[in-house]
């Protein structure tokens, strides 16, 4: 169930717009950050809230890449597999993940910590191969640097859990 505080945001921003049907994926998005993903719940919720049909709000969710249906990993890994990052070693990038993470592409590690996604392209062409993880852009990435990116998520996430356990 959504917390009143955060359903009455939601009513105070969708009643200030001139069509609320246009704030769809930004209601989408915030229930997604309460639930972790975009649950049948939270497609319910939006629905009531936007006046649609749980039908249309569904058909919004599956077409946009960063609303997630199901449960996703702490840290989404978004691996860019358009033509220049395929030149550059997509295949070899998105193997090295798959190999590290012992997840295969759209899968989530046992510890719920990483998901593994493709996306079509991230705009960073220069800077090829390249990944997003949680929407924050990585470039010319080597199994080195994936590497290290990983650990320090890793090294993160230990710090907030014992920050949040004591």
């Amino acid at each position: 169930m959504l917390p009143a505080d955060l359903r009455e945001k939601l009513e105070r921003t969708i009643e200030t717009a001139d069509h609320p049907r246009e704030l769809a994926v930004d209601v989408m998005m915030a229930l997604q950050e309460h639930y972790g993903h975009l649950s049948d719940e939270a497609v319910a919720e939006a629905a009531q809230l936007l006046d649609m049909s749980e039908v249309e709000i569904d058909e919004l969710a599956t077409f946009y890449t960063f609303i997630y249906r199901e449960p996703v990993g702490r840290y989404v890994i978004h691996v860019c597999d358009s033509l220049i990052c395929w030149m550059d070693g997509y295949e070899k990038l998105r193997d090295h993940l798959a190999r590290k993470l012992n997840i295969a592409m759209g899968g989530t590690t046992d510890d719920g910590l990483f998901t593994l996604l493709p996306v079509c392209c991230v705009g960073y062409c220069d800077r090829s191969p390249a990944m997003l993880v949680n929407r924050r852009v990585h470039g010319n990435l080597t199994p080195e640097k994936v590497d290290a990116i990983l650990d320090g998520l890793r090294e993160s996430a230990r710090s907030a859990d014992e920050t949040s356990s004591g």
